[in-house]
């Protein structure tokens, strides 16, 4: 809580509030706390500390760790050297500073003529890790943050095995709904199944500051899991938790813990981390026809590595050669295999070439054909009869914008007024209330997304669960610097060479 309110001026000033009495011990008027910036200033002269500090005391979230310092410095200058004393102030210094200033017993030591302190090889340790800690979670959780690509949702766009970077800074970082959690883990403690890394004692509403862009269409993004915030701890994201209700009941998924283990809600900053391409921006319009995606009425771009699915027919298999030169993935490969029924995912050049092997009979693309109904596909209701390759039209929301709300539509938009932007939902025959009251209108609160993964038919996105609300979007994906393929030994092409310090676009 104490790093989150040094963003705005007037926080500063509340910080620095606390310390008046030592100001006054200091020789300064307790009033210039008051001061928001120049208080600041005066601080550095108590701690004798250079002007240049300052700098970084005007670049946000590099400043909440600046004032954490210039804490443990002032505390300094009341002999306090203690790692447990330096602690307390930062921790709560609305208690601690006032303490100090205001304490009979507690007497003030000007900075220059402070005794050093030799610190044993322990304590120098216990700083750096302490020092390292802090920095890392500043710079990944407002900066940047390194991330694996765990699934082929995005092949061959982006493979799995990929380590990449994705800027918070482009799009703006978000405060942290839970800022109490263990360093360096999401939502799950190491060597647990559901054991939280977090606890929820501070919660704080949603906040994005100002970012680079905004996001465009077909922008790679990493997102939070829209329907991760209930999950069942034995299937994790894996499985909706939505989805195993609908198939197995409510009441059996809650008491079956043998099978379902334990139900988790988790707020939006511990779900899932997602990685999908931007189809649709607030305020579009989108539609799926025959697998091509339409954006206002105007074809959309297919990325150039995506991938479809085909129903290939090769009694004889693919020889291992031809497989690593058309870049088919060996548990793909496997599955179509094992299971003659099963369609092999690839590229529209991979498919191209194989139809050219004098081993393989014949491929050909899988389409759904239009109006044939997919019930576990958002909004689940056969009133809108959509597959993965005939979808929509379907308008995302934007921010401000009003749009007539009936029982016809409401399906569309029933999560997003219930879940997302917390409201109570009713339906009464053919009346809808909204915080008790009759609507038959509504205006969203926020801007939202319709993410798609470039592996088309292997890929659990919007078409599934529906739209991503801005709240949800953690950055933008921007450069992979590492790619291990998890089908090959160590020693014998681990290393996609080819794919190193490559700019995702």
């Amino acid at each position: 809580m104490l790093g989150l309110i040094f963003f705005l001026p007037v926080s500063f000033t509340i910080v620095a509030l606390f310390a008046w009495p030592i100001f006054e011990k200091a020789g300064i008027a307790g009033w210039k706390t008051l001061i928001p910036f120049y208080n600041l200033y005066l601080w550095l002269q108590i701690i004798n500390k250079p002007l240049w500090w300052y700098i970084f005391l005007i670049i946000p979230f590099i400043n909440v760790f600046m004032v954490m310092l210039m804490i443990v410095e002032l505390v300094k200058c009341f002999g306090k050297h203690a790692l447990w004393e330096q602690g307390l102030g930062v921790l709560v210094p609305f208690v601690y500073l006032p303490y100090l200033g205001l304490s009979a017993d507690e007497k003030y030591i000007p900075a220059d003529k402070r005794k050093k302190i030799k610190k044993t090889w322990v304590r120098e340790w216990v700083d750096a890790i302490i020092f390292a800690v802090i920095a890392a979670t500043i710079i990944r959780t407002f900066l940047i943050e390194a991330y694996t690509i765990p699934t082929s949702s995005m092949e061959k766009s982006l493979l799995r095995g990929d380590f990449l970077f994705v800027s918070k800074i482009a799009y703006g970082p978000k405060v942290p709904n839970t800022p109490l959690s263990f360093p360096f883990v999401h939502h799950t403690m190491p060597l647990s199944k559901d054991r939280k890394s977090f606890v929820e004692w501070i919660k704080l509403d949603y906040y994005r500051f100002a970012g680079l862009e905004k996001i465009k269409n077909n922008d790679v993004v990493v997102f939070n899991y829209p329907e991760g915030d209930t999950v069942s701890t034995a299937f994790q994201s894996n499985v909706s938790y939505y989805r195993l209700v609908k198939e197995f009941g409510r009441e059996n998924v809650w008491r079956n813990k043998r099978r379902f283990g334990n139900i988790h809600y988790r707020p939006v900053d511990k779900r899932e981390n997602y990685i999908k391409r931007c189809i649709g921006i607030p305020g579009d319009t989108l539609q799926i026809i025959n697998q091509d995606v339409y954006i206002n009425g105007e074809l959309l771009p297919f990325p150039p590595n995506g991938q479809f699915k085909y129903e290939v027919y090769a009694p004889k298999g693919i020889n291992q050669k031809y497989r690593d030169e058309l870049d088919i993935s060996a548990e793909d490969y496997d599955i179509w295999k094992s299971d003659p029924n099963h369609e092999l995912p690839m590229t529209s050049e991979a498919a191209e070439a194989l139809k050219k092997l004098p081993t393989v009979a014949s491929v050909e693309k899988s389409v759904d054909p239009p109006g044939e109904w997919t019930e576990y596909l958002f909004p689940f209701d056969p009133a809108y009869p959509w597959n993965v390759d005939n979808y929509g039209p379907i308008y995302i929301p934007e921010k401000g914008k009003t749009i007539n709300l009936t029982t016809e539509n409401l399906p569309l938009y029933r999560r997003l007024i219930d879940v997302y932007e917390d409201h109570q939902l009713e339906v009464k025959g053919e009346k809808i209330y909204i915080d008790g009251e009759q609507a038959d209108s509504y205006t969203f609160e926020m801007d939202y997304y319709w993410m798609m993964g470039d592996n088309r038919h292997n890929s659990a996105d919007s078409r599934f669960w529906g739209y991503v609300p801005e709240d949800h979007v953690v950055g933008k994906a921007s450069f992979v610097w590492l790619s291990l393929d998890p089908d090959k030994p160590l020693f014998n092409g681990k290393i996609r060479w080819n794919k190193l310090f490559r700019v995702i676009h």
